[in-house]
Formats: C-alpha cells, sequence, structure tokens
C-alpha cells in the first residue's frame, strides 16, 4: 500500500504543478501571447507532441518538481509582436500572477470540500479543559468564546488553534465574551512543548461543536485557507529570525513523506497537507524574488515606474545567480529529506 500513496502523493504534487502552469497558459492564450512549450516536470522528456493547429510542444519531463511555460521575450528582447515581452505591462502582470493566483483558488476549493464534508464543525468557544490545563488558572473559563488573542481577532476554532500553537509560548493577551460581556484576561500560559527544537504552546481545552451552516462552511474555509497561507509567511519568518533553522525545511522528497503519511491516517488528512502545499507553492512563487514570478512582477512595476526597460542581461544574469542558488538549496533540502528517510 506504501507504494500506492507514494503514487497518489507524487500526483497530487504534479496536479498543483500542473494547475500552477495551467494558470500562465490559460491567460497568455487569452492575452494571444506567443507559447514555445508547455511542460509538466522538468529535465529529460518522457512525452512530447506538437499541436498541428498551435505549433505549441506539450511535454511530459522526468521530474515531478515543477514546470514552465515558455514563451519568447520572457527573458529577452523579441521581434514577434505577439511575445511575452511586447504585450502591455498590466497583461505579462497578469500572465505572471496567474500561476500562483491558480493554486491558492484550488487550495480555497478543495478546503472547502474539507470543511463541507467534515462530520463536526467546531466554534472558538472553550467546552472543557484537559486535566493538566494551565489556561484555566489564569482565568479562562468554560463556555468563554475567545474573540481576541494576543495581537489577533479570532474567527474560527481553526484559526485559534493556530494561534495558540504560534503564540502561547509566551504569556498571551486574552478577550474573552462571557455573559454578554467582554472580559479581558492577561498574561494567560498555556502548556508548551518541544517540536524539533521549537517551542510551541499547546491547546489545554476543547471546543464547543456548532451547527453546520452554508455560511458557516464559507466562513471557516476561508479563514483556515487564511491560516494555510499564514503558515508560508510565518514560516519565512521564522527562518529569517532564527526560529526555524535550515536543516528544518522540506524539499518534493520530504513533501511526498508527509503525504504518504497523511494518506496512511485518511483522505481528509491527505487533502488538508495538500490545501498546505497548494497555498506554499502559490505564495511562494508570488514573493518578491528573482527568478520566482513574485520577482518578474517587482521588475514590471519598477519598470512602470522608472517609466523605461531594464537591461534584460542583467535581468537575465540576477536570475541565473538566484535561480542556481535556490537549485542547490533544492539540492540539500532533498538529499537531507533522503537521509531522514534512512535515518
Amino acid at each position: 500500500m506504501t507504494v500506492l500513496y507514494v503514487f497518489i502523493a507524487i500526483l497530487l504534487f504534479g496536479l498543483l504543478i500542473f494547475v500552477h502552469e495551467l494558470g500562465h497558459y490559460t491567460f497568455a492564450r487569452i492575452f494571444h501571447v506567443t507559447i514555445e512549450e508547455f511542460a509538466i516536470g522538468m529535465g529529460p522528456k518522457l512525452f512530447s507532441r506538437v499541436s498541428k493547429k498551435t505549433n505549441i510542444r506539450y511535454s511530459l519531463r522526468l521530474f515531478p518538481i515543477g514546470g514552465y511555460v515558455s514563451m519568447p521575450g520572457e527573458d529577452e528582447e523579441s521581434d514577434d509582436p505577439n511575445s511575452f515581452y511586447n504585450k502591455p505591462v498590466y497583461q505579462k502582470i497578469i500572465i505572471t500572477v496567474a500561476g500562483g493566483l491558480t493554486n491558492i483558488i484550488v487550495g480555497f476549493l478543495v478546503m472547502f470540500f474539507i470543511v463541507a464534508f467534515s462530520a463536526q464543525l467546531f466554534a472558538p468557544k472553550v467546552s472543557n479543559f484537559a486535566e493538566w490545563s494551565t489556561s484555566n488558572v489564569y482565568g479562562l473559563k468554560e463556555n468563554d468564546v475567545i474573540v481576541r488573542f494576543a495581537d489577533e481577532n479570532v474567527h474560527t476554532a481553526y484559526e485559534l488553534a493556530y494561534a495558540i500553537q504560534w503564540k502561547a509560548n509566551d504569556p498571551v493577551d486574552i478577550i474573552v465574551e462571557r455573559d454578554g460581556e467582554r472580559v479581558v484576561l492577561e498574561d494567560v500560559e498555556f502548556p508548551t512543548e518541544d517540536a524539533s527544537g521549537v517551542k510551541i504552546g499547546v491547546r489545554d481545552f476543547n471546543f464547543t461543536e456548532t451547527k453546520k451552516t452554508f455560511g458557516l462552511v464559507i466562513k471557516d474555509s476561508f479563514y483556515r485557507s487564511i491560516v494555510s497561507i499564514r503558515m508560508v509567511y510565518d514560516s519565512l519568518f521564522g527562518l529569517i529570525t532564527g526560529k526555524f533553522k535550515i536543516n528544518q525545511m522540506s524539499g518534493p522528497v520530504g513533501i511526498t513523506k508527509v503525504m504518504v503519511e497523511a494518506a496512511e491516517t485518511g483522505a481528509s488528512s491527505l487533502f488538508s497537507i495538500f490545501v498546505i502545499i497548494a497555498m506554499n507553492l502559490g505564495i511562494f512563487n508570488l514573493l518578491p524574488i528573482p527568478a520566482l514570478d513574485g520577482g518578474r512582477i517587482l521588475i514590471m512595476l519598477i519598470e512602470c515606474i522608472i517609466k523605461r526597460k531594464i537591461n534584460m542581461k542583467v535581468q537575465g544574469v540576477i536570475n541565473m545567480v538566484v535561480f542556481a542558488l535556490l537549485i542547490l538549496l533544492m539540492i540539500y533540502v532533498t538529499f537531507k529529506d533522503i537521509f531522514n528517510l534512512f535515518a
């Protein structure tokens, strides 16, 4: 069965790449941009076919770690009037942002179905405490509805669970609704634990189940998706500030391992991981880093401000250097993940 789960994980990972590139491809076709190749995967070709109608090459390549839509004028000047280079800036920005945005939309849709078909839906309301709880010692009570945690407003139980994990490693201020009034609880302490060298807060109470309505499903799906996006930024911030170490990063091998483990525990867990990865892929590609979609968008916006083109050779060199660094990083985390498989 493990082989089957690995196949499912790779298939879903490939699906995310396909959806991402399909976003670029779709809007490139809408704006009549010349497309040379639409490829899923990187490296040697496994399958390739040229459309007689459009002259576009469609390829499936060996390594399922990426993909691309090749358009003339992306990294060089072009005489083709329909090249990417010669299209209006707003069209180029839409084409570029479409990949990451498509991943985010797919992530939200999958999250909606997870919530819609879940057996229960919970409110950020305290039901009962665990025997080892500490938050009740600092004033939190049963039936309290938590509306603000630390510096964040709370809308759903999922959002609150993440906030506790991320922010309750130190005492926090909480605002609750109690008997129709808002009560401020200061310096509430939660239990903590060590997770791979990182101190995290532990929720020490259960949530109260709430009646599922279409409106609540939409609301819960939205905020769960927001949390998935925040995970990306919080992880990056953690790397920058030293909260997380670079050896805690995972590449395709590590991601596949996590997805396989999720598949073994059930479809809901697998698709929850799928949503997080979809959001990660979408947001990460939109970060203003050279060689990524967000870096391209940043260059376009700068060109609009200075009202002239930035030298394509300079862009090419910067993209090549950053891309090489990203490849080295991917090689490092891939070998680390492989080592961890057999450790």
